[in-house]
């Protein structure tokens, strides 16, 4: 198990929610247990490391590749430290539950995952990267890649 914090970033990254941005993941994973997923959005739950309950979030699951990963964008947010001991979860979006089991990605093999992945989903999350983006430099990425943890996720057949 990785922390991903580096000597230049000894503190890990992590950029707490403000209330109305609770609010608003509130309302998204509300709407994906109802069925309705914003632009492939689904909500995550992954079990508690401590309370051994299910805890819930709304993500945004990317496909690069052929293969589905999840991207904290937010940094080493607690669902992230959840997943690295669960090393499972499921991601729901209305009656449909896809059960999988997790793998974290090192930062060496981010920089690809994170560019495609801010192609697709940076309108939303840009403002959690510190000015990374999907045009920025491969150095740029490399550096954001400690920041960010990255899970390949296999569905369960």
């Amino acid at each position: 198990m990785t922390t991903n914090s580096t000597p230049a970033s000894p503190t890990p990254y992590y950029l707490k929610s403000s209330p109305l941005q609770v609010r608003l993941n509130g309302v998204i994973g509300w709407l994906a247990r109802h069925g309705v997923s914003l632009k492939g959005s689904a909500e995550l739950s992954v079990r508690g490391r401590k309370s051994g309950q299910m805890q819930r979030i709304p993500v945004n699951p990317h496909t690069y590749e052929g293969a589905q990963y999840i991207v904290s964008a937010r940094g080493q947010s607690q669902w992230v430290r959840n997943m690295r001991v669960a090393q499972a979860g499921e991601l729901r979006v209305g009656r449909k539950v896809r059960m999988f089991t997790a793998t974290e990605v090192p930062d060496s093999e981010k920089p690809a995952i994170l560019r495609s992945y801010l192609e697709r989903w940076g309108w939303e999350v840009n403002g959690y990267f510190k000015g990374v983006t999907a045009t920025s430099t491969e150095d740029e990425l490399i550096a954001a890649a400690p920041d960010h943890p990255v899970f390949r996720i296999t569905v369960d057949k």
